[in-house]
Formats: C-alpha cells, structure tokens, sequence
C-alpha cells in the first residue's frame, strides 16, 4: 500500500473516531441538562412526562395546602397561568405564598408538576434569573 493511500485511511479513522466521541458527548450532556420553564411555557408546549424539569414562579396566595406525611400541595404561578405543584417533603425556612420559588421535577399532565426539590430564594433581593425573566415577560414584575 502506498503512503498516500495510509495517509487517507489514518485521516478517514481519525476523523471517524473524532466524530463517535463527539456524538457520545453531546449525548451525555444532553441527559444530564435539566430545563427551566414558567407556567405559561408548560402550557404551550408538550414537555415529556419523564424529563426532569425546574418550573419556576410566585408561590401563590392561598394555594399551600399541607396533608399527611409531609405532603404539601400549592401553585406556581407567572401571573398568566398557574401550575400544580406537589411536594412530599421538608421545605426550605424561606418558603411562602407570593415568593419566588424553583421547583425541580417531573410533568405529570399540563397542569400538574411532582416536584422532587423545592428551590426558595435565600433573601429579600435575590430571585432566581430565570423566574425574573419568566415574570418580566407576563408582566408581573415589581423589582429593580
């Protein structure tokens, strides 16, 4: 075999090896992304029952319902659409109707989120980026 064609199988190998790996990557990453939607965005697009999600809003005023085992049932809400959230668990000091809040977990239907974590603000100034911007776009927010 001559040397340019040697040289052409290594490129064609090497190129081939590269492309593998990179695909395997990109694959790897994709599993462990974890996407954050608001309640308006929940309802426009069809989110995958099995996908880990973080849903993100204002707890609101008067949802909280606390039942047995430390199961607790409230809604998030963007201002423009609300979503059912429950929680078996211990929430964070900081949770409270009308508060920011991130909840991580799984869609169960368009109106319903089972929540694995729950996410509340450390203080009176900070809110998660991405429910900032969530409410900014319903037009709910009151911040600087």
């Amino acid at each position: 075999m001559k040397p340019k064609h040697q040289r052409l199988i290594f490129v064609t190998v090497s190129v081939l090896f590269l492309c593998i790996s990179a695909l395997l990557t990109l694959r790897a990453f994709r599993d462990n992304l974890v996407f954050f939607y608001s309640p308006s965005d929940v309802a426009q697009q069809h989110i995958d029952p099995e996908r880990l999600i973080r849903l993100g809003g204002l707890v609101e005023n008067g949802s909280i319902k606390r039942g047995d085992d430390n199961r607790i049932t409230f809604e998030i809400t963007d201002g423009k659409t609300k979503v059912g959230v429950t929680y078996q668990g211990l929430l964070p000091d900081l949770f409270r109707e009308g508060q920011g809040v991130v909840a991580e977990g799984y869609m169960k239907n368009t109106t319903h989120f089972a929540a694995k974590n729950i996410l509340a603000k450390h203080d009176e100034k900070y809110m998660p980026r991405e429910v900032v911007d969530a409410l900014k776009k319903s037009g709910r927010w009151k911040g600087q």
